[in-house]
């Protein structure tokens, strides 16, 4: 289990890393990969 968290998170900074061009993005991504990680 715990590697399976430790991988979407990997993903899921490497694709807000790679999506976001301004800092708003950036919080926005941020914010919903938080979202997402607080549904599991």
């Amino acid at each position: 289990m715990k590697i399976w968290v430790i991988s979407a998170l990997l993903l899921l900074s490497g694709l807000t890393l790679s999506a976001c061009n301004t800092v708003e993005g950036m919080g926005r991504d941020i914010e919903k990969a938080g979202e997402s990680i607080q549904k599991l």
